[in-house]
């Protein structure tokens, strides 16, 4: 009788315990995704307009290249997501321009094509960095093909939009942003190596 008891005492505290767990797992994935968002739109925000290009240049891409190397593909796919669907509704969270009204507008600008590869990239460079050792040279690697693929999308779109040749194209919308992005990427490897490697030492 007290084994039985036992047993239905356990299988009521599992049952209980199961929908708590997943309420306090969808907290934290929401947690994460909003802080990640707003992450995005303050470095966004950190823009310099450039007079000889429509885009500006901006530390959005870094806050891109770091959720990348921190978060797993899924949860970076949904962080930046819900980034474009907030500013895709109104919020300020986009880099100021003086030829996109924000909104969805903003998507549809001369930027739209990097804002759109950012849900990509993300996870690209999740994917990449975490099938190897995580290290440096590793992590820098991953985000150079995640910016590379900002920087492509940006690229195709502009020529699109503008019908402008090959050359004017890279020269509107790669060259002058090969240089920060350099920064960005060693920047972002070194923080996210720096992270997994406090994480490790943390008890």
């Amino acid at each position: 009788m007290n084994k039985e008891l036992s047993a239905q005492s356990a299988s009521i505290s599992a049952s209980m315990a199961a929908p708590a767990a997943t309420a306090s797992t969808w907290l934290r994935t929401t947690g994460i995704v909003l802080a990640g968002s707003a992450l995005v739109a303050v470095c966004a925000h950190v823009s310099i307009p450039l007079y000889f290009t429509p885009v500006p240049l901006s530390l959005a891409p870094f806050a891109v290249l770091l959720l990348g190397l921190l978060l797993s593909p899924r949860l970076a796919a949904a962080t930046l997501g819900a980034y474009l669907a907030e500013g895709a509704l109104g919020l300020p969270v986009f880099a100021p321009s003086p030829l996109a009204s924000g909104g969805l507008a903003h998507l549809f600008g001369p930027t739209g094509g990097y804002l759109l590869a950012y849900p990509l990239a993300s996870p690209l460079i999740s994917f990449l960095w975490r099938r190897t050792r995580r290290g440096f040279t590793a992590a820098a690697l991953s985000a150079a093909a995640g910016s590379l693929a900002i920087l492509a999308c940006g690229a195709l779109w502009l020529a699109v939009l503008t019908h402008a040749s090959a050359q004017a194209v890279l020269t509107l919308a790669v060259l002058p942003f090969l240089p920060g992005d350099a920064l960005k990427i060693a920047a972002a490897a070194a923080l996210a190596v720096g992270f997994q490697r406090l994480r490790r030492h943390t008890p």
